[in-house]
């Protein structure tokens, strides 16, 4: 088993308290809202929220993949830091174990935040990831994340 990292830095306009709640806390009704066709729905099937449970998100008609479940390994309210891992679902392969995800928000200097993330594949054997199969997971990512960025840029009151 090989595991790659990659890892990116990206920034919003939007604070940090508000990005969390937006981004992590409320997303499970946040994106099904705003963008169906991506993200038909999102649900708790284990746990009560907190580390450990296990999220099964299911795509819109427009995905490649149906579903995916996710646990939370790490949620950190206060310093607006959140870890999770893929684990089931067709987004992954044989190729692939899983996939770990961390996002930390940091205010910037403007007022807005700076998002520091990492991903960290675990493969089977000794499969390398492409970075062009990242990067395209990236694009979809950072087009989901400037639709939540919009969405509180456009509703200045939403998850203040």
């Amino acid at each position: 088993m090989g595991v790659f990292t990659y890892a990116d830095e990206s920034t919003s306009v939007i604070p940090p308290p508000r990005l969390f709640k937006a981004l992590v806390l409320e997303a499970d009704t946040l994106i099904p809202k705003i963008a169906p066709q991506s993200v038909k729905s999102a649900e708790i099937v284990e746990g009560d929220g907190g580390v450990g449970t296990i999220k099964k998100i299911s795509f819109g008609e427009g995905s490649h993949y149906s579903y995916v479940k996710h646990r939370i390994d790490g949620l950190d309210k206060d310093n607006f830091v959140y870890s999770y891992s893929l684990v089931e679902g067709d987004a992954l392969s044989d190729k692939v174990e899983k996939i770990s995800y961390e996002i930390k928000l940091v205010a910037s200097a403007d007022g807005g935040s700076i998002i520091k993330s990492s991903s960290n594949y675990h493969t089977t054997g000794d499969v390398e990831i492409k970075e062009e199969d990242v990067k395209a997971g990236k694009e979809k990512a950072t087009g989901l994340f400037k639709l939540i960025e919009n969405y509180l840029v456009a509703n200045p009151d939403a998850y203040s």
